[in-house]
């Protein structure tokens, strides 16, 4: 990694403890990622339960740096909040923690991996392109509320 980050720790969340922090990092990440309901505490914590060992953050000196969450339901993979401290971005952090979430990802036996990006994100499809990451244009995204 760049000068100055060879002391980055990337390690599992620490449920509640490292919640704040993620919650702070995300909320600053800036347009790419949407802060909602699934990103409360009590959902946050489901996430966790279900995938602790997908749920990784970056940190240099015991700060909080960097986030990504991945899941894994038997069949594929799926990528949520790669964030990076703005200071600390292009630096190599978010390359860190993507390499590592794929490495656990392909452990598990994951063989195919999606992620969601907003359209104003251009910096983030570039970023993921780069990694070898396809943008799909023959499948439409759907959601559903189910409360």
């Amino acid at each position: 990694m760049g000068d100055g980050l060879t002391e980055i720790l990337i390690r599992e969340f620490k449920y509640p403890e490292d919640y704040p922090a993620a919650r702070l990092l995300w909320e600053k990440a800036g347009p790419g990622i949407h802060f909602g309901r699934s990103d409360d505490p009590d959902e946050i914590q489901k996430k966790f339960q279900r995938d602790p060992d997908l749920f990784l953050i970056a940190e240099i000196g015991g700060k909080m740096i960097g986030t990504v969450l991945g899941g894994f339901d038997g069949r594929r993979g799926m990528v949520y909040h790669l964030a990076v401290s703005e200071q600390y971005r292009r630096q190599g952090v978010g390359e860190a923690l993507m390499d590592e979430l794929e490495r656990r990802l392909k452990t598990k036996g994951c063989i195919r991996c999606y992620l969601l990006v907003t359209t104003e994100n251009d910096s983030a499809m570039q970023f993921y392109e780069k990694r070898g990451w396809s943008h799909m244009n023959y499948v439409l995204t759907y959601g559903k509320d189910l409360e």
